[in-house]
Parts: structure tokens; sequence; C-alpha cells
């Protein structure tokens, strides 16, 4: 039924993202946003009979909104960006698939946990916002060390892990005898040393940054797909 949104939008010359009942209509001001957002509904529910969700729907600046868990970086030159609530998603699903530790190594832990990383690389990557996904991976992986140094348990167990992985007896000492919790000794030097980002990699961990850039500057992304899914051209 949607697919008669898409039609009587581009007949408007209206710049528009779509997928299933989610929509974006991009306008040059506010005040044209209300206009357009007005006409829309009143198209919607008069001539489809559907019902809008006043909830959800709103007039506001591109980088105030979210679509399909992206937004936009401001200022002149616009990026796709990951929203807010994708990074809240993001970190919520690795604290759950960290959480239960006990009988797993960290080899173990990583390996169930690339394979989540993978597949949400694989979508979210898709953003413009490189230093956003490195911030990500810097989160993670200071998690997993943190997760280490809680397995360890003991001081004496930690002064001697610590030494195994190459960290200077000085060094070594003080941070096993150091009374702060496992978050804020995850980003002492020792563990950094312990666990550099090379020893996880090793393990399997995948980097959130692309290798290649999903969709290179002169090639053109396709907006329409089967089931009636529309948008401008780039």
């Amino acid at each position: 039924m949607l697919d008669v949104l898409d039609k009587e939008l581009e007949k408007r010359g209206h710049r528009f993202v779509r997928f299933a009942d989610d929509c974006n209509i991009y306008v040059r001001s506010q005040r044209a946003g209300e206009r357009v957002m007005a006409s829309i509904e009143l198209f919607l529910t008069k001539r489809l009979k559907l019902t809008i969700n006043k909830a959800k729907s709103a007039v506001a600046t591109p980088q105030v909104r979210k679509f399909l868990g992206f937004s936009f970086t401001g200022g002149a030159n616009l990026k796709r960006r990951l929203a807010p609530q994708t990074v809240g998603r993001f970190k919520a699903k690795v604290r759950e698939l960290t959480r239960r530790t006990r009988g797993r190594s960290l080899a173990q832990i990583v390996k169930e946990l690339s394979v989540y990383l993978v597949g949400w690389r694989g979508y979210f990557g898709f953003c413009e916002t490189p230093t956003v996904l490195r911030a990500l991976e810097q989160w993670t992986r200071r998690r997993l060390r943190a997760i280490a140094w809680k397995q360890w348990k003991r001081g004496r167990t930690r002064f001697a892990e610590l030494t195994k992985l190459g960290v200077d007896a000085a060094l070594a000492a003080p941070t096993a005898g150091s009374p702060h919790g496992p978050w804020r000794i995850s980003n002492s030097p020792a563990l950094a040393l312990a666990f550099p980002n090379a020893s996880f990699a090793s393990l399997g961990f995948p980097s959130l940054v692309p290798i290649t850039p999903h969709n290179s500057p002169n090639r053109r992304v396709r907006t329409r797909m089967p089931g009636g899914v529309g948008g401008a051209k780039p």
C-alpha cells in the first residue's frame, strides 16, 4: 500500500527514503517540513486510510532524527553516523555476550563475540565516521581485559599472569596489588602491555572498520528495492 506514498512523494519531487512504514522526507527548512508533514498526514489518513503514530513523527533536523540505526553529523559536509541508540544497543549486546564468563577462556569468549561483531560490522560499517567504530573497538577490548583481570581473581595469580605475558615485575607488582576495580585496571599500562591489540586480533577479534568502503564516491546507491522502498538519488 505504501508504494502509493512512494509514487506521490516522487511526483512532488521530494527527497525521501522509506523502509516498510519508516519514512524520512528531506526538505530545506523547518517551515517547509511542517508544511510537507501536514500535507502528507492528510494524504495518509484521507486517501490511504492509515493511522499515523504521532509519538514517532516530527519535523527536525537530520542530525536529530534516525533511520534504520543511522543519523547524520552536523556541519556543511553531512556524513552518515551511528545513531546514539545504536551505540547504546551495541554496548548492551556486548555486555550480554560477555556477562557469563565462568568456565570460558578469553579465546572462547572472543570467538563467540566475533560472530556478533562481524555481523554488526556488515550492517553498521556503512557509516562514514570510522572514529566512532574505533572507539567501540577500544571499548570492547577494554571490556575483555577487564574480564581477564576478574578471572585471575587473586593478587599472586595476577602478578604471575602479567609477568608471563611479558609485563615487567616492577609494573606488574603494583598493578596486581591495586585496590581498584577491574574496569579501571583494564585501562592501565600493565593490561595494555599484557593484552595488546595484536593479541586480540590473533584470537579472531575483528576490526569494526571495514577494510574497504561500502560505497565508493562515484557509485550510485540504489534506493528502490523489492517491496516498494524508494528514495532520492544520493
